[in-house]
Parts: structure tokens; sequence; C-alpha cells
């Protein structure tokens, strides 16, 4: 089996973030800082670092400053080469050169499933990756990518891959949960069967939860386009799934790494900790300052 290489992915970046108002009035929340780094610009290179080489982004109103990010900013540059600050001028360069980055606009906020047919023409006939722009999974730089991951099991099988994460029972209900057959014992990658939304604990077949990140063949257009508006009156990514699921074979691999949920205000406070304290330049200090103020509390 040898089939189309996968260089495209779609990085649906055009909800409102209402969790973070009033900042994400006016700051896309993808553009959230992890330390220094927006939590967007972590997503992009996970896909290059898995080989991507063109990306679209979805995108809705007032996400500009995505845009901005990833565009040159000629006169930032003159500034920082006028100062001799070398190091941070590189790292300003190497940010719109990472890969041919895209955007469409997201015309309404119809779900998932919509933002993803945005990308029809983008993809054409060729398998792509999908990564949602909130969610970061693993630490960067200390695992392989993800994305990565799938598109080698993608390589071994031809079909749709997913990351499912492992999560606690009385959190099925949250979450899409996948449920399947290992392909060999000991294995991490199960080939799915079921997908159900948000089950209830007692129905779902698994504990193993879709986990924001994808490898599509091409058919799934054909899904979207004929899928009704499910919850919330949107049109819903695991309802295509479903239906997809019906004429092809779908396959996930289970997670050894940390997922990052960066679309709540806790989860993305624990991130900018755990990230910090890996970091040498800010690590030490801020966990002297954690022992300090957590023996006053």
């Amino acid at each position: 089996m040898n089939p189309t290489p996968v260089r495209k992915a779609v990085i649906p970046a055009a909800g409102f973030g209402t969790r973070f108002l009033p900042t994400a009035k006016s700051i896309p929340k993808e553009m959230l800082p992890i330390i220094d780094t927006p939590t967007i610009q972590h997503v992009v290179e996970e896909a290059v670092e898995s080989g991507i080489t063109d990306i679209l982004m979805v995108i809705g109103k007032s996400k500009r400053a995505i845009e901005e990010h990833f565009y040159p900013n000629l006169d930032l540059e003159a500034e920082l080469r006028e100062k001799g600050k070398t190091d941070e001028l590189e790292k300003i360069q190497a940010i719109s050169k990472l890969a041919n980055i895209h955007y469409i606009w997201q015309q309404e906020l119809n779900g998932l499933g919509d933002a993803v047919s945005y990308a029809r023409n983008f993809v054409g006939n060729e398998p792509f990756a999908l990564l949602l722009g909130d969610t970061l999974l693993g630490i960067p730089g200390e695992c392989k990518p993800v994305t990565g991951q799938l598109i080698e099991i993608y390589k071994q099988y031809g079909q749709n891959v997913v990351a499912l994460e492992p999560v606690a029972e009385d959190k099925v209900s949250r979450y899409g949960i996948a449920g399947g057959n290992w392909v060999s014992e000991g294995s991490a990658v199960l080939k799915v069967d079921t997908l159900i939304e948000k089950p209830y604990p007692n129905e779902a077949p698994s504990n193993l939860a879709i986990a924001s990140r994808y490898i599509f063949r091409p058919e799934i257009f054909e899904y979207l386009e004929r899928t009704p508006r499910g919850k919330n009156n949107e049109i819903q990514l695991t309802d295509a799934m479903v239906a997809m699921l019906e004429d092809h074979s779908m396959y996930g691999l289970q997670l050894a790494e940390k997922r990052y949920d960066i679309g709540n205000k806790l989860d993305f406070l624990k991130t900018n900790i755990e990230f910090a304290l890996r970091r040498e330049d800010v690590g030490p200090g801020l966990r002297e300052y954690i022992k300090e103020i957590a023996s006053q509390c």
C-alpha cells in the first residue's frame, strides 16, 4: 500500500472563545500565549515537524491577529537588526517561514464540521491532517509530534486516523468516544467500529475520547455535505465521522502524551505553569515562587 502523502493540514480557529471574555473580544483565544509563544504557533510547528508543507486556517471575525502573527513584520525586524538582537530577529523571521499558510473566513459559526467543510477546495483529492487550534498534545520538543504519529498509521493502512485519549469514566459524557478492537495484543492502535458523541457512562463503548487530531481521506467532505445540523443546531464533525465509518475504515491511536486544552481558563493556567517549569530561563525562579506561596496558604 502506497497512499498519497499527507502534505496539507487544516486548523479551525474561528470560534469566539467566550470562556476568555473580555480578552477574547479582541485577542483570539488561539493567540493566548504559553509563556511567550501563541498556542496556535505550537500547533503549526507540530504540523510542520510532521511533514506538513501547506496549512489552511479557518478563521472568523476578530482573528486578524493570527494572520499578522504569521506574516513578516519588516519594521520589527529592522529594529531588532539595528539593536543587534540577533536571537530575537531569527525567532521572528522563522515564524513567517514555517509553512505556506493560507486563510479562509468561516462566514457563520455553524460548528466544527462546517468549519472543516470550508477546506474542500484547498484539500482537493488529497488526505489531510486536522489539528484543533486550541489544544496541545505533549510538550513540544520532548516527544514525537502526535500528528506525525497519526501520519505513520495512515501510511500503513491508508485510512482515516484519529487521536484517542483515555479519560475518566465520569468524563466520557463530555467527549466523542470511540470503540473497537486493538489491531494486535499490546498495540496502541485501535480498529474503530463505533463512535458515540457524548454518551452516558453506561452507554460508552470505551473510555477513549477523540483528542483534537485527525487524518482524513478527502471523502469526509461528502459526508459533511449531507450531515444535518445536530447538537446546538450545528454541523458536528463527529456525526459525519459516524456516517463515514459505515463505508470506510478508521483507526485510532491511544495517546501516551498529555493533552493540554487551552480552551478553558484553569487548564490554560496549568499549561503555562507546567511549560514554564520546564524552561531554563524561568523554571527555577517559578519553582521557588510556587514553594513560597504554597507555604503561605
